[in-house]
């Protein structure tokens, strides 16, 4: 009997409500359980009921620490997205691959000489993808564990376009 796989345990992205006002702020921090949003949200959660209107509500203030870790992890986000999509579309090269092509289409630009090596040498570091595999698969059928990742991914990227969007088309920051 095999345990559920990763994708199965966790809120997908593909769940996140998008409404004409925006993301909704709760379940994108379900979604993404852990993230440095998440204390900008509990301090005014009514005023930050969509990730646009967290940002919004930081204008006057001082301290935009959650516009800043809502851009790094858009970023972050933005680059797993990005990779898995690669591993999704391109079966039969290795994760670091797929890792590498992510850094660079999205986070390269934002780091110096020094980081962009310390890159080069982590994205080497990715397990193989057999590997990989087999461990979120879980042991479960690996048309499941594809179906599922597609159904996350989907529902990823168009959360992180539309952050990017919202972020670079009114001048809050670069994604």
């Amino acid at each position: 009997m095999s345990s559920q796989p990763y994708f199965e345990t966790v809120k997908s992205f593909a769940d996140v409500p998008i409404t004409v006002d925006g993301v909704e702020t709760s379940v994108f921090l379900e979604a993404s359980e852990g993230l440095g949003v998440r204390t900008r949200y509990q301090a005014d959660s009514f005023g930050c009921s969509t990730l646009e209107n967290l940002v919004r509500s930081e204008v006057s203030l001082d301290d935009r620490h959650g516009t800043g870790c809502l851009i790094r992890l858009t970023r972050g986000l933005t680059f797993l997205c990005r990779a898995l999509q690669h591993m999704q579309n391109d079966p039969w090269v290795e994760l670091h691959v797929c890792f590498k092509r992510s850094y660079d289409e999205v986070l390269r630009q934002h780091h110096t000489f020094f980081v962009r090596s310390l890159a080069a040498v982590a994205v080497r570091a990715a397990p193989y993808r057999r590997d990989f595999y087999s461990r979120i698969s879980q042991g479960a059928p690996m048309e499941r564990l594809d179906a599922e990742l597609a159904k996350w991914l989907c529902g990823l990227d168009v959360i992180v376009k539309r952050l990017k969007g919202f972020i670079e088309g009114e001048g809050y920051g670069r994604i």
